[in-house]
Formats: C-alpha cells, sequence, structure tokens
C-alpha cells in the first residue's frame, strides 16, 4: 500500500479561503482585532485535536506543539481545556 502525502500547504490554504470569505461576507463593514479573532477561533480546536493525539499526556502535546508544558497548562486553562 502506497503511504498517503501530505499536503504542506492544505492548512495555509484553509485559512486563505477562510479569510477571504470572512472578508466578502464583511460586505465593506469594518474589522479590528483580526489578529487575536484568528488566533482564538484556531487555538482551541488546535489544542483539542493535539491533545487527543497525545492521548491527554500534556509533556508530549507541549513537544508536538513546540511548546513549554506550563505554557500549554495555561493556554488549556484559558480554554476551560484543563479538565
Amino acid at each position: 500500500m502506497k503511504k498517503k502525502e501530505i499536503d504542506e500547504g492544505a492548512l495555509a490554504k484553509c485559512v486563505k479561503r477562510s479569510m477571504e470569505r470572512y472578508f466578502k461576507d464583511l460586505n465593506g463593514h469594518k474589522t479590528g482585532d483580526l489578529y487575536s479573532m484568528v488566533i482564538g477561533e484556531v487555538e482551541k480546536p488546535l489544542l483539542e485535536v493535539v491533545m487527543k493525539h497525545a492521548a491527554s499526556n500534556q509533556c508530549r502535546a507541549a513537544e508536538l506543539l513546540g511548546i513549554n508544558r506550563n505554557t500549554l497548562r495555561k493556554k488549556l486553562k484559558l480554554h476551560k481545556l484543563d479538565v
């Protein structure tokens, strides 16, 4: 069986399409604090999926994310994922 190839740009393409749709849906209305909005929308599902993949092992999840375990714990608490 052939190993499935990973599309390295798939996430970037998804973000680009979503942002283009967001600006189109604004229909000329102003927006602000876009960076915080995008990070807020992406961070929680990212943490959920990584924690699931790491079987709730915070050390492993922090390693996968490339962040300190204490930073991960802070983010989990912020998003109410610290069960």
